[in-house]
């Protein structure tokens, strides 16, 4: 990877960690500046959710801080300049999945464009 792909990756990553974190996610302000406004995402429940449905839930108190989402095996790739594919394993209390997300350069910086997990035993 080039020095400017490395960059993207990590930015992406920083991004996604970020809205795992459950002080971000109980902020709806900080929330915001990692969706994009057309986000989408389809839930390991089979839901689509988008940016709306999103807030109403993190804002809703749901994630706990004493039960962090583990994750492992986060890797990341440059689809085109300044779109960034993501894939992880997720662990969240015992409910795992395979998780990809798409995140996109914006003028306000990169922002999770589209959100996939998939339930795995």
């Amino acid at each position: 990877m080039t020095g400017d792909s490395e960059r993207a990756v990590q930015a992406a990553i920083d991004g996604e960690m970020r809205l795992l974190d459950p002080e971000v996610r109980a902020s709806t302000a900080l929330v915001l500046e990692l969706l994009d406004p057309e986000f989408t995402e389809f839930g390991a429940s089979g839901r689509r959710w988008d940016v709306e449905s999103i807030l109403a839930v993190t804002s809703a108190g749901t994630v706990s801080s004493e039960s962090p989402v583990k994750v492992s095996d986060m890797s990341g790739v440059v689809l085109a300049p300044g779109v960034v594919h993501l894939t992880y394993f997720a662990d969240n209390q015992g409910r795992r999945a395979w998780r990809s997300s798409l995140w996109r350069l914006t003028e306000t910086g990169w922002r999770m464009y589209f959100h996939q997990a998939t339930l795995t035993s």
